[in-house]
This record gives structure tokens, C-alpha cells and sequence, in this order.
């Protein structure tokens, strides 16, 4: 429905803008703006920790250097860019140089302490123990700067854990363990603070953070939005669809949900606006399209590169576990915008084009070759970590094929202007620069997860978890599944995907794991119910965000997003509850994949996209006009049947979709002769 002519002229003003940044703020903290002589200092430090991160990915530094001297970056930088509360913004007081130097202090002891250092960690002298608990206590200020207070009171249960294990009922209970034992784990091994969460945020979150800053300063996101404009607009449902195509281009090398809602609503909302989207409507379609950026490829969310690491496997076999998945999340939004049409009466708009689809790839195509070179060069057979490093290269290198896009001003190179100036200013050390503030969060949020990854590894919890876990599901599969994800989920409504994903990854994987669902399987279900978190209150940041821009509802907007996003999320329950299911995830591996079967592929990626379909009706109640309540309820239960892989549930979905199609169909043949 449209709802006023003052909507159909919708502008985004400072002050929704200004409420939309603050939901970035809440994903990724309030930074400081710093300017003069100090703002170049923190300027230099942040490029420098780039180029470090870049000369890492080519060179070879030790393991056991990279992820203690990356911490250390992260916390030093987290100290000195967000402050310890609101009313010290945009300054930089005594205390947070005393933490700064503190987190450089603790990785030079620990680089100078050689083989001794992790020798003695079963055995930790005086300064090992006040140098890693000075650690933990970093780690738990720089999250709660960076992401608030949830997740550093969590990762303080789990060490409450740890300690108290002789103190806790059955099955709870462990042998404890001492402030000693607990630091020389967490500080001194890479199993804690400096695990796997922390080598993947060494090694691939900020190179592919630092790929996407250059996409963005080399006008990438622009093209990739006036692409999607003069590609799907004009028609009724082309609004919609710009959004979708749009939110997909800019979410793959950005990753991050809120930041692609916001990028995109602050141009796609006056849009929406014009062709009948109400409020609340227009901000479910524009958050649910944000939500997309963190499972697809070819970046996702920093879980992704998690994934891989917990798995050991290559990131090109999670690129393509999520392949399909992906394109049923964006099938199930392109449903929904074509049901959208005919539900809001929309019309045709006149969408203003920057350029011609053809001028636009004729002159800009670069940028596509910029976001799929990276999958190229694994299928070179260059690693994850190699091949962002040289997509960022070619990403650089095709920036001067024009002079608006280069990222650095060709007058540099014809000796005009000061060197200092032109170098400075550049989009490239913007990019550089933006690379490393950009994933401050996360890397913090990674030193925190490794916390609470030590307490579990350490205590055994994961599989007293799991054990209890299969008790209350009486062996059963499908329960086992529901329960997880409810975890999954109820954790996800407190903390960030990543760390949601982490936490649920170690101590209710074993309990998929161990009623025989694959490792990859069991983890990809995990991880997509994880990113749920993004649409699910009080954590619903991404429709928060699409809120302020359209002026609708926070919480309308939410179930909105969840209307539209609900289809594809019901998906994972495929792979996971029957052999079937997996080959929605290509069977896990490209090894695997060699030997599949690609008609049982066909028909489950059928059966899947069939359930979306009946899903998105039913849940939308309406197809060409109003679906009554019998043929919505036989169309949501079908839905729902055909999410689960068996024969016989299988064939009742289709049998339940036939009927109910064909009672809409008879029902509106008889209001035509009947009108």
C-alpha cells in the first residue's frame, strides 16, 4: 500500500543518517575522530599496521610472532580509538596510553621470552602471570569498548568456570583450575588468547577487510550500486530487485550487514518509497538484503574464515559450501519482491539512471574483475591468504585504467603537487588506513573468543554440553537440530555473529557431530543460524539501521526482515537432517564434489527452492491477490514439510503445494466469471 504523497517524495535526512550511524556504532564501536598532528600519528600507525598484515601475507613470519603481535596491534589501537566512555569522545586521556603501551609491553616479553616462554607454560613464573592476566584484562576492556558489555561478561563466566570446576554441580563440574595453569593456557599457548580465532584475524579477516577498503575507495560500491539501478529498474518489481542485486554486489566484499544496509537504504529508500513500499516494508527488504552480505561470497562474514580453521580446510571449499545456500537466500528475496508487486499495487517509477548498463560495464568493468579474482586465484591454487593479497593488487592496479577511480592522483607521476600531499590524501592510504580501523571490532572480539575457545578446550565442556544436549533430544536428530539452533539463536540475541558462531561452534557442534552429521555440515548450520543474530532483537541492528533511515518502527521493521528472510533460513535444516540435504552444500569439498551426484544435487536444490517458494507465499498471504487462510496454512505446511529431506515428508509438500496452487487458481477463475 502506498501510504502518502509526503513518503512518495521520501528523502533520507541528516538525522535519520545520524541514527543510522549510531547502529553501525553499536556493530562496531563508537570511534574517535582525532584531528591535527595526533590524528596523523594514529593515521600512520593504522596504515603501517596494513602494510604490516600485507608484508605478512607475502613473507613469512612465524606463527608464534603473527597472532601475539596482531593482538597487540588490535588493543593498542582499540585503546587509542575508542574511549573508555562517552563523555571522553574524540579525545585521547593518560589511562589510554598507559593501556596501549601495556598491550605492547606484553608481546614484547613475550617475543623476547624465546622457547623458554612456552616451555614453562604448565609452570608460569610471577611476571608470566601478571603479564597474561594484565592480557585478559585487556582483552575484556577492548571488547567492551568495541562491542559493549555482553560478551566480556560472558567470556568472564567462562573463566568463573574454569576456576570453580570444583564447585559446580553434576554434570558440570570439572577439576578447576588455578590463576597459573588458567593464564599459561590462555597467554602462553596457541590454544587460548593467540588460538584459532586469533590466526584467522591475523591472516584473513584484515586482508580481506583491506581488499574491501579498496573496493570502496576505488569507487567499487558506487558502480556496483548505479549498476543495479539501470540493470532492474523501471518495472513495478524493479525496486525491489535493485535492492536485492545491489545488497548482494556490495555485501560480498564488504561482509558486514549493517554497513550495507546503511550504504544502500541512504540511496535505495527514496526508491522504495515512489513504487508503494511502506515504511516498515521498505526497511525488512532493505535489512534482510544487508543480512545477505555476511553469507555471500566471495568475502562473508569473518565466521566464514573461522569455519575453515576449525575444520582445517581450504576457504574455497566454504566458498562453496555457501554457494547455494546463497543463491536460495537471494532466490527467497526475489520471491518475495515479485509477491510485493502485486501485494502493495505498485507501479511503474522512472528510476534515475546514472548511465546505460552498457556504458557502465564498458567503462567501469573492472570492478568485476576485482571482486571474482580472488576466487580465481585459489582455483590457481594460490591459498586464501595469497590470493586476497593479490585480488588487493589487481583491485590497486585497475583502479588507474580511469582517472576518477586511481588511488593515486596520476598528477603524481607528472611532478605536480608535493609528494607528501598527493601520497597523504590519496585513497590509497584511505583504504589502507580504513583497513585496519575496520576490523578493531572483530579482531577484539576473536582475543575475547579465544578466551572463552581456551576455557572449553581446557575443561572439556564442549562435550558435557553436547552429552546433555542428546539426553534432552532422546537421541533424536531433529530435536538435537532445533535445540541447537534455539542456542544458537539465544546466544546470537546478546552477542555479534562472529562470536556467536565461535562460541556455539565449540560447545554444541559435538551434538550434531556425534548423531552423525558431518563436521562441515554441523558448522555451516551453526554459522547461518548464528547470523541471525543481525534480525533478532535486542541485537537487531541491521533493522534498526533501515528503521532510521525510513522512519519506520524498529520492531515492525524487524519482523518485516524476518518475513522476508525466514524462507531461507529454515534451509540449513536440510543439510543437516539427511545425507541428501548436503549436497546444498556442494558435499563439503571440492574433492567430494568430483564424485557427486549431480542429479540428487538437482533435485534437493529443487525440493529446497520449491519450500521457498511455498514458504514465501505463505508467509507474504498473498501470490497475484490474497491467498485465503486454507491455501496460506497448506502452503506453510508444505513449506515446512519439504525443509525436511524424507521421501515421505518430501512428497507431502509437493501434494500440499499442487492443492493448494490449484484451489488459488480455481478460487480466481471463479471471481473472474463471477465479477
Amino acid at each position: 500500500m502506498i501510504e502518502s504523497n509526503e513518503q512518495n517524495s521520501a528523502q533520507v535526512s541528516d538525522e535519520a543518517l545520524r541514527k543510522a550511524e549510531q547502529y553501525i556504532e553499536e556493530e562496531e564501536g563508537a570511534i574517535n575522530r582525532i584531528g591535527g598532528k595526533l590524528g596523523v600519528f594514529l593515521a600512520v600507525v593504522a596504515v603501517l599496521m596494513s602494510l604490516f598484515h600485507l608484508y605478512a601475507a607475502y613473507a613469512i613470519v612465524p606463527t608464534q610472532a603473527l597472532r601475539p603481535l596482531h593482538v597487540s596491534m588490535v588493543l593498542a589501537l582499540c585503546f587509542l580509538m575508542f574511549p573508555i566512555a562517552k563523555r571522553y569522545r574524540h579525545r585521547i586521556m593518560w589511562w589510554d596510553w598507559l593501556m596501549a603501551a601495556l598491550a605492547v609491553a606484553i608481546v614484547v616479553y613475550l617475543l623476547l621470552g624465546g622457547d623458554d616462554f612456552t616451555d614453562r607454560n604448565t609452570l608460569p613464573n610471577g611476571w608470566d602471570i601478571a603479564f597474561g592476566s594484565a592480557l585478559i584484562l585487556l582483552v575484556l576492556e577492548a571488547m567492551r569498548r568495541t562491542i559493549g558489555w555482553i560478551l566480556p561478561v560472558i567470556s568472564s563466566c567462562f573463566l568463573l568456570y574454569a576456576f570453580l570446576g570444583d564447585y559446580l554441580p553434576h554434570p558440570w563440574t570439572h577439576r578447576g583450575y588455578d590463576l597459573g595453569r588458567l593464564v599459561g593456557f590462555m597467554y602462553m599457548t596457541l590454544e587460548g588468547i593467540y588460538g584459532v580465532a586469533a590466526d584467522v584475524s591475523s591472516s584473513l579477516i584484515i586482508l580481506f577487510t583491506i581488499f574491501g577498503a579498496f573496493l570502496q575507495f576505488s569507487g567499487a560500491g558506487k558502480f556496483y550500486i548505479d549498476f543495479s539501478f539501470s540493470a532492474m529498474g523501471g518495472k513495478p518489481a524493479g525496486a525491489g530487485r535493485t535492492v536485492v542485486l545491489a545488497s548482494f554486489l556490495l555485501g560480498g566484499p564488504s561482509g558486514s550487514g549493517v554497513a550495507t544496509t546503511v550504504t544502500l537504504g541512504t540511496v535505495a529508500w527514496p526508491m522504495l518509497a515512489k513504487v508503494g513500499y511502506a515504511r516498515n516494508a521498505a526497511g525488512g527488504l532493505l535489512s534482510a538484503g544487508g543480512l545477505g552480505a555476511i553469507i555471500s561470497p566471495p568475502v562473508m562474514g569473518a565466521a566464514a574464515f573461522i569455519i575453515a580453521e576449525f575444520l582445517h580446510i581450504s576457504y574455497l571449499d566454504v566458498l562453496l559450501m555457501a554457494a547455494i545456500p546463497t543463491l536460495l537466500f537471494y532466490l527467497a528475496l526475489f520471491f518475495m519482491v515479485e509477491i510485493d508487486v502485486h501485494k502493495y499495487g505498485m507501479h511503474n517509477v522512472d528510476i534515475k539512471r546514472v548511465d546505460t548498463v552498457w556504458n557502465l560495464t564498458r567503462r567501469y568493468w573492472y570492478h568485476f574483475l576485482s571482486l571474482v579474482s580472488i576466487i580465481a586465484f585459489m582455483l590457481l591454487g594460490f591459498s586464501p591468504v595469497l590470493s586476497v593479497f593479490w585480488a588487493t593488487v589487481v583491485s590497486f592496479l585497475t583502479s588507474f585504467l580511469r582517472p576518477e577511480t586511481a588511488m593515486i592522483s596520476r598528477d603524481l607521476f607528472r611532478g605536480k603537487g608535493r609528494i607528501s600531499e598527493h601520497l597523504f590524501n590519496s585513497p590509497l592510504i584511505q583504504a589502507l588506513k580504513a583497513g585496519s580501523l575496520g576490523m578493531l571490532n572483530v579482531g577484539a572480539t576473536c582475543a575475547g573468543a579465544g578466551i572463552i575457545v581456551g576455557v572449553v578446550t581446557l575443561t572439556g565442556l564442549g562435550l558435557k554440553f553436547s552429552g546433555i544436549v542428546i539426553d534432552y533430544a532422546a537421541g533424536s536428530l531433529l530435536l538435537t537440530a532445533i535445540y541447537t539452533a534455539l542456542v544458537v539463536w539465544i546466544i546470537g540475541l546478546a552477542v555479534p555473529v562472529t562470536a556467536s558462531y565461535i562460541i556455539c561452534a565449540v560447545i554444541t557442534a559435538p551434538a550434531l557431530i556425534k548423531l552423525g552429521v558431518p563436521d562441515f555440515a554441523a558448522h555451516m548450520f551453526i554459522f547461518y543460524y548464528a547470523v541471525l543474530s543481525e534480525v533478532s532483537p535486542p541485537t537487531a541492528l541491521s533493522p534498526f539501521a533501515a528503521s532510521a533511515i525510513t522512519g519506520g518502527d524498529p520492531y515492525k521493521t524487524t519482523m518485516q526482515c524476518w518475513k522476508y528472510t525466514i524462507p531461507a533460513f529454515l534451509v540449513p535444516f536440510i543439510f543437516v537432517l539427511d545425507p541428501s540435504g548436503q549436497g546444498l552444500l556442494l558435499m563439503g569439498s571440492t574433492k567430494a564434489l568430483a564424485g557427486a551426484d549431480w542429479w540428487s544435487i538437482a533435485a534437493v536444490t529443487f525440493t529446497a527452492a520449491s519450500g521457498i517458494f511455498a514458504l514465501a507465499i505463505g508467509f507474504q498471504g498473498w501470490l497475484l491477490d490474497r491467498v485465503n487462510a486454507l491455501e496460506r496454512t497448506m502452503l506453510i505446511v508444505a513449506g515446512f514439510a519439504l525443509v525436511y529431506p524424507d521421501p515421505v515428508s518430501t512428497t507431502l509438500g509437493f501434494v500440499l503445494v499442487a492443492i493448494a496452487l490449484a484451489l488459488y487458481g480455481w478460487r480466481r477463475r471463479m471471481t473472474v466469471r463471477t465479477s
